[in-house]
């Protein structure tokens, strides 16, 4: 199984969707919790589903319950909270949810904007998920 992960920020739109085209990505799956801000440009969550479609054959699905809280991002980006204590208070939210690994997640890609995984929240979901199977490939685009 593979999972993928994308960031949208400091992409230009040719620049995204070509790296999407020339996966293997079924499935991008929004993990924002504001899908839809004007700071979003192509990737509004209605834009980018028809985007999707039409340019890449890849299918859309928002699921904003992958979301840190509103808390927790806005705490983050004030710099009350570390990234040290974001990974442990995100790590308790994919446990309080359940998150669960399923065989429909193959070849998606979780989406969120910070430009690189680093300090993203999509690459400690797709590391939470990962750990529930030993076969599962992690890809940064």
């Amino acid at each position: 199984m593979r999972l993928y992960t994308i960031g949208f920020t400091g992409k230009s739109a040719r620049e995204f969707f070509t790296i999407l085209k020339h996966s293997d990505v079924k499935k991008v799956i929004d993990v924002r919790l504001w899908p839809n801000t004007q700071l979003s440009g192509f990737s509004k969550s209605e834009d980018l589903a028809f985007f999707l479609k039409v340019l890449c054959h890849i299918d859309y699905e928002n699921r904003k319950e992958f979301a840190p809280t509103a808390t927790l991002l806005r705490d983050y980006k004030d710099g009350r909270v570390t990234w040290d204590d974001y990974v442990v208070q995100y790590d308790s939210i994919c446990h309080a949810r359940h998150f669960t690994l399923t065989p429909n997640m193959d070849n998606c890609c979780f989406l969120c904007a910070e430009p690189t995984p680093e300090k993203c929240h999509r690459r400690l979901l797709v590391e939470y998920l990962a750990k529930q199977d030993k076969n599962v490939e992690i890809i940064h685009l």
